[in-house]
C-alpha cells in the first residue's frame, strides 16, 4: 500500500469518526430526586419521540443515575443523562457546568443567582420554567385516626417537641418522625415552610434519599409521620394542613391554585449562556407545552392545565365579592406578584397565554371571566393595600384585553381573605394574589 492510499484511508477514517461525533447530541438533566425519579424520564422520551427519536432505551448507570438513548431515522444518536440527587446538586452541577438543565422542586436561591450569574439571570422568565406543581403531603399509616394538623403543630413534632401520640389526642405511643435527606428540595420546602429554616429536625428522625422508600417505610409503621411528594402518597393517610383558618387537603385543585399550605412549584433552570442551552431550552419549552402538560398529569403530578370547580368560600370574605361569585366556578390558577407590586411572577406570565387559550375554546366562549385582586397584610396600610390589590387586577386585565380578552368585573379587596399566614415571606406570597373566576 502506497503513501497516497494510507492516507485517504486515514481521512476516511477521520472523516468517518467526525461524521460519527457530529452525529450524537447529549443533554444532562440533574437535580431534584422529585422530578427526576419517574417524571422526567416520561418527558424525556416525549420529547425524544416527538423530535423523529426511537428505539428508546433506558440504562441505570448508578443510584439515581439514569442514561437515556435513541436514535432516529437517519441514525442520528441522542443521549439524555438524569441524575437525581437533591435540588441543591441542580444549581452546584449548573455551576461546575456539568448539567445543561437544573431541576429543583423549590424555587433558585438569591444567593445562587448571585453565584451563577455567568450563566445569565436565572430567576429570570427566559430560564426559569415552572414545570408544574407538587403537594408536600403529610403522610401518616393508614391505621393511624389523625385526620388533620395545623403548621404549628406539625413544627412541633418534627422538631421533636411533641413525642407522642396521645398528645394529639391518637393512641399513645412514640412517634416515629420520618423525613427526606438534607439535599433533597422535597426537604428544602419542608425547612422553609414547617422549620422555619433552622433546620432543627428532630435528632433520632430517620432520613432517606426517595420519596418511594420513605413512603413505604411509613406504611409499614402505624407510629410513623413523614412527608413526601404528593405524588407518592400511595396507600398511606394523607393530613390536611392548616395555615390559618381552615384546613385543606392536598387536592389537585388545592395545589394547582396554591392554597394548600404545602403547596410547591416544580422547576426547571435553563442557562442563557454556554452549553448546550438551544437545545436545552426546545426542551424545557416541551414540558410546559400542552402535550408536556399532559404527561405531567399521568404521572402523577399536577399540571398547569386550566380546570373550573365550585369552592366553598372562607368566613371572612367580602359581601360584593360573595355576591359576584355566586353560581361562578375558580379557575385552577392564581396570579402572583412580587412583594408591593403589581408585577407577575415568572409563572404568571406564561399562565396569561394559558387562560386565552381556554377562555378561547368552544366550551367557554360564552363564560364571563371576573378577575379579583388580594395583597398580603404587611404590604401597606389597608387604604393603600386596597389601591395595591386593584392594580395587581388591572395589570392582570390589561394583559388579557390585549389579547382580546375582556373581563366583566375587575375587584381588588386588599388583605382580607388571606389563603395563608402572613407571618412568614411564603405565606404572603401566597396572598399576593389574583384569582380568576368564570360564570
Amino acid at each position: 500500500m502506497n503513501y497516497w492510499q494510507k492516507t485517504l484511508i486515514s481521512l476516511g477514517a477521520l472523516f468517518f469518526a467526525a461524521h460519527t461525533l457530529a452525529a450524537t447530541s447529549q443533554l444532562r438533566i440533574h437535580g431534584s430526586n422529585t422530578i427526576g425519579a419517574e417524571l422526567m424520564p416520561v418527558l424525556a422520551e416525549a420529547w425524544l419521540k416527538s423530535k423523529g427519536f426511537s428505539n428508546i432505551s433506558r440504562k441505570e448507570v448508578r443510584l439515581d443515575e439514569l442514561q437515556l438513548t435513541a436514535t432516529n431515522a437517519a441514525g442520528d444518536q441522542m443521549v439524555i443523562e438524569i441524575n437525581s440527587h437533591g435540588s441543591s446538586t441542580a444549581f452546584a452541577d449548573l455551576g461546575n457546568g456539568t448539567t445543561d438543565i437544573g431541576m429543583a422542586s423549590r424555587p433558585i436561591k438569591p444567593t445562587e443567582v448571585k453565584s451563577l450569574s455567568t450563566l445569565g439571570k436565572l430567576d429570570d422568565v427566559k430560564s426559569e420554567y415552572v414545570l408544574g406543581l407538587d403537594g408536600v403531603a403529610v403522610i401518616v399509616n393508614p391505621a393511624n385516626s389523625i385526620a388533620k394538623l395545623d403548621k404549628a403543630t406539625l413544627h412541633k413534632i418534627f422538631t421533636g417537641e411533641i413525642k407522642d401520640w396521645s398528645q394529639l389526642g391518637g393512641k399513645a405511643g412514640p412517634i416515629h418522625v420520618l423525613a427526606r435527606d438534607s439535599r433533597s428540595g422535597t426537604y428544602d420546602t419542608f425547612n422553609h415552610l414547617v422549620l422555619d429554616e433552622k433546620g432543627n429536625l428532630v435528632a433520632d428522625a430517620k432520613r432517606f434519599e426517595s420519596n418511594a422508600e420513605l413512603s413505604d417505610q411509613v406504611a409499614a409503621d402505624p407510629a410513623a409521620i413523614g412527608f413526601t411528594g404528593l405524588a407518592y402518597v400511595k396507600k398511606n393517610r394523607v393530613l390536611s394542613i392548616a395555615d390559618g383558618p381552615t384546613a385543606i387537603p392536598p387536592t389537585t385543585f388545592s395545589v394547582a391554585t396554591e392554597d394548600y399550605a404545602l403547596s410547591r412549584r416544580l422547576f426547571l433552570y435553563v442557562p442563557q449562556k454556554g452549553g448546550q442551552s438551544d437545545l436545552a431550552r426546545d426542551f424545557a419549552n416541551f414540558t410546559v407545552s400542552d402535550q408536556g402538560q399532559r404527561m405531567i398529569d399521568q404521572a402523577g403530578f399536577i399540571s398547569q392545565e386550566i380546570r373550573a370547580e365550585s369552592i366553598e368560600y372562607a368566613t371572612d370574605l367580602p359581601d360584593e365579592y360573595k355576591k359576584f361569585t355566586q353560581g361562578a366556578k375558580r379557575l385552577s390558577l392564581n396570579f402572583r406578584f412580587t412583594k408591593g407590586s403589581a408585577d407577575l411572577d415568572n409563572k404568571a406570565q406564561r399562565d396569561t397565554d394559558r387562560l386565552v387559550v381556554f377562555m378561547k375554546h368552544d366550551t367557554n366562549v360564552k363564560r364571563q371571566l371576573m378577575l379579583f385582586g388580594f395583597s398580603d397584610a404587611s404590604e401597606a396600610i389597608p387604604m393603600v393595600a386596597l389601591n395595591l390589590s386593584s392594580d395587581r387586577a388591572d395589570s392582570v386585565a390589561d394583559l388579557l384585553i390585549r389579547q382580546g380578552l375582556t373581563p366583566v368585573r375587575v375587584r381588588g379587596y386588599g388583605s382580607v381573605a388571606a389563603v395563608a399566614a402572613n407571618d412568614n415571606e411564603a405565606g404572603r406570597q401566597k396572598n399576593r394574589r389574583v384569582e380568576v373566576w368564570v360564570k
